[in-house]
């Protein structure tokens, strides 16, 4: 397809710049991918209406990383930001880095605290790969080896927000300090022993602890992959054919217990809907057939997987998502699940901005029921 077919016109005012609070006070847009003439505008604490007892919900629960750092250059004093993507080895990051000036292997970079104070950490450049940078981290006084990088970023990250969130708020003045989007970017069910993510799985932002409860009694069963989300989550496929963008992977891992939670609510006819494209991506990039190894001892992988329109799901029946950027992977993916493929999915946007819904990853919530 072509990558074209992917774009929508969004007035700039419909980027949320915040959450809704409470979390699931947002707008839901309720459409069906069997039934092109349902359309539905409601609140996200809604949600509960429209599931059944033993339908499963599939959640993302990796936790997202303060993963944005700053800080000076030790030689020049010039001042660098930077993104972490993962800790290679231990005290060895991988990272991408912006400064007014050439970096090279060798120096060091002092990193800072969100707050602009020296942290007591830096970076050595050892060496580049294409846009990522490998850095030594070591601690003050050259003491080595240092703290994981979930510590060392605990006290120098700030939260990761999109690009355009930050664009957005920069044009209205708004200041918000970083200590609430640490807590907005992170689902209320992340596991936070378990960080990775550089981006969060924003259609989970939604759900509260009461929301969840209320779900639990009724018998809506729960599943959980693990998924690590990357920067190339929000990078636009800019080849003329959307089949030609080179897809990022990204860490999953799928446990036994949820390898069979699908296999049951399969067999008993239930429904599985996936909460975010990062779980449908978990649960599609199981093998067919499984292993009984697989069965036994659930499945981890770096996946690729690319899902356009004419792709077959074998295990998503529905899908809570958020609205996704123009000429996106996840746009592509959400489009593929309807028969009508993404002139379907663009119809509904329009409807969303008609009606003033709220985009991205602060955004409003839409609902696609099997």
């Amino acid at each position: 397809m072509l990558t074209s077919e992917l774009d929508y016109h969004l007035p700039e005012g419909l980027i949320a710049t915040a959450p809704a609070e409470p979390r699931d006070a947002c707008r839901l847009l309720v459409v069906s991918r069997s039934d092109p003439k349902m359309l539905e505008h409601r609140r996200f604490r809604d949600l509960s209406e429209y599931l059944r007892p033993s339908d499963l919900l599939v959640f993302n629960t990796s936790a997202v990383l303060p993963a944005k750092v700053q800080g000076r250059r030790s030689d020049t004093g010039s001042g660098f930001k930077g993104l972490f993507i993962r800790e290679a080895e231990p005290g060895l990051w991988e990272l991408m880095l912006k400064t007014g000036t050439r970096l090279r292997p060798g120096m060091r970079l002092t990193l800072h605290t969100a707050g602009g104070a020296e942290s007591g950490f830096s970076l050595v450049l050892e060496a580049r790969e294409d846009t990522r940078w490998r850095a030594r981290v070591e601690s003050e006084g050259g003491a080595f080896p240092t703290a994981p990088a979930v510590v060392v970023l605990a006290r120098v990250g700030a939260t990761p927000l999109p690009p355009y969130i930050r664009r957005a708020r920069e044009q209205s003045g708004d200041q918000t300090p970083d200590m609430r989007d640490r807590e907005w970017y992170q689902c209320v069910y992340a596991d936070r022993a378990n960080a990775g993510s550089v981006a969060a799985p924003t259609a989970g932002l939604h759900f509260t602890p009461a929301l969840l409860g209320r779900l639990a009694s009724m018998g809506v069963r729960r599943a959980d992959v693990r998924l690590h989300v990357g920067i190339g989550t929000f990078k636009p496929v800019d080849a003329e054919r959307a089949e030609d963008h080179p897809i990022h992977s990204e860490h999953t891992e799928v446990p036994a217990e949820t390898v069979r939670a699908l296999e049951q609510t399969h067999a008993s006819g239930n429904r599985v809907i996936a909460v975010g494209t990062t779980s449908v991506r978990s649960i599609e990039s199981l093998p067919h057939p499984l292993t009984p190894a697989e069965r036994e001892h659930g499945f981890q992988t770096e996946t690729a997987l690319y899902v356009l329109p004419g792709f077959a799901f074998r295990h998503t029946g529905g899908l809570i998502t958020n609205f996704h950027l123009p000429r996106s992977t996840l746009l592509a993916m959400v489009g593929a699940l309807f028969p009508q493929g993404v002139p379907r999915l663009l119809r509904v946007y329009e409807e969303a901005v008609r009606e003033g819904y709220r985009f991205y990853s602060y955004g409003d919530a839409m609902l696609i029921l099997p």
